[in-house]
């Protein structure tokens, strides 16, 4: 059995960070998992900021009610839904992806958690596990599945990594160049045929 494992930002969603930036005007929240790969040390940067700025969780949530899934995405999803099992793997927070997650028809996603103050301030944040989207692909290997995985960022090339395998998607420029032992597309059509092409080079093996 195969199983398909996609990142959420910036495959299927837009950049959560950065429709806050653009809403708010502080241009240092743009930075993504594609500028900065040390994931602890880019939230660390996202906390500070949101402290010194006073901004809290429903600033937050409020933005992420406007966004709507990336053109084309829903179509991409139910596609794939019909071909094989999918699971979302992201770094992003389960406060943040309810009203996403509703417009993708809830598919099943494993992420984060954010630790909450009383009047609503980000404190801190709970990784799910260390290394959470290769420990979950290597969890899966150990249920007997065989993994394709499509992500865009720094994060994402653990999980590409340990999967049979790994599709660039949307990525920018310098992922590409770093990591030029995955296939790089850019458009929906594209990553179906990359899945395709993974799948049945799979069943000739």
């Amino acid at each position: 059995m195969e199983i398909a494992c996609l990142d959420l930002e910036g495959v299927l969603v837009p950049e959560i960070w950065i429709a806050f930036a653009e809403r708010t005007g502080i241009d240092d929240l743009r930075a993504t998992t594609r500028d900065i790969p040390d994931y602890n040390v880019l939230m660390k940067q996202r906390l500070s900021l949101l402290d010194q700025h006073g901004l809290r969780l429903p600033d937050i949530q409020a933005v992420i009610a406007t966004l709507e899934p990336l053109p084309g995405a829903g179509e991409f999803l139910d596609w794939l839904r019909e071909r094989f099992q999918v699971i979302i793997l992201s770094d992003t927070f389960y406060e943040f992806s309810e009203p996403l997650m509703r417009q993708l028809k809830w598919p099943t996603l494993l992420c984060h958690r954010l630790i909450i103050d009383d009047q609503g301030k980000v404190v801190d944040y709970k990784l799910r596990q260390p290394d959470p989207k290769r420990a979950s692909v290597k969890a899966l290997h150990s249920l007997k599945y065989r993994v394709i995985a499509a992500g865009d960022s720094y994060n994402d090339t653990t999980m590409l990594s340990e999967a049979e395998v790994g599709i660039l998607f949307h990525a920018p420029q310098n992922v590409i160049d770093e990591f030029p032992q995955f296939q790089a597309v850019h458009e929906f059509d594209e990553l179906k045929a990359a899945f395709i092409d993974a799948s049945d080079r799979s069943l000739s093996l």
